[in-house]
């Protein structure tokens, strides 16, 4: 009974959050309440409350849902494993890329965190989030270009704090114009030219001699 008590509350929650998604994504983050969210997903406020404790922490989980995954293959970067750090920037980012070209539910969450939420007081933990997952993304690319310099025996033309941030600012400008007009071009090909573009630049070829 138990069992079947706990399974009830998680279906809740995921229809709750499926009915935010399609909501936030049809008329804007700021101009969805909770009782919408309630009534389209067939529960009640409580309900919600039950869950999230309120709008902005709703909207987190929301994220969270889809970009776990992906900030985990980030948090993998520069971390001395003695493999070639560039293969899992690329790996991380082409994955991004890739799976807001190709999923559906990815692509929605991508562009109601791009294009549907306006930072106002009710949605501060949101935007305390975004900064602290740039942050932490930003941290990883470095300690990544860093290392794989390292490897190669070379140093980078730039800081590497500088380099980590203009990477991360193109691939996340290149998702936020996609989404605007999804077939002005290819995602998944343009990233990955325009990655291959950048690392380049900075000196850092993807077979470095002698790694393992």
């Amino acid at each position: 009974m138990a069992r079947r008590t706990k399974e009830e509350a998680l279906a809740t929650r995921h229809r709750l959050l499926d009915a935010a998604e399609l909501l936030f994504q049809a008329q804007g983050v700021s101009r969805t309440s909770l009782n919408d969210i309630a009534l389209q997903a067939g529960a009640t406020r409580g309900a919600i409350y039950w869950h999230f404790k309120d709008k902005a922490d709703l909207f987190n989980a929301m994220i969270e849902r889809v970009t776990l995954p992906l900030e985990e293959s980030f948090q993998r970067m520069g971390r001395g494993t003695g493999l070639d750090p560039l293969h899992d920037i690329r790996g991380a980012m082409l994955d991004a890329l890739r799976r807001t070209a190709s999923d559906a539910q990815t692509r929605r969450v991508f562009e109601v965190a791009t294009h549907k939420v306006e930072y106002v007081d009710e949605m501060r933990a949101v935007r305390l989030r975004h900064l602290a997952v740039r942050d932490e993304c930003v941290t990883q690319l470095a300690q990544g270009l860093r290392q794989a310099a390292k490897i190669r025996g070379q140093r980078l033309p730039v800081p590497a704090a500088a380099a980590a941030r203009g990477l991360h600012a193109m691939i996340d400008g290149l998702i936020g114009n996609w989404l605007l007009e999804p077939a002005a071009f290819d995602l998944p090909k343009a990233g990955r030219h325009a990655l291959d573009a950048y690392l380049a630049g900075l000196g850092l070829s993807p077979h470095p001699a002698g790694a393992r």
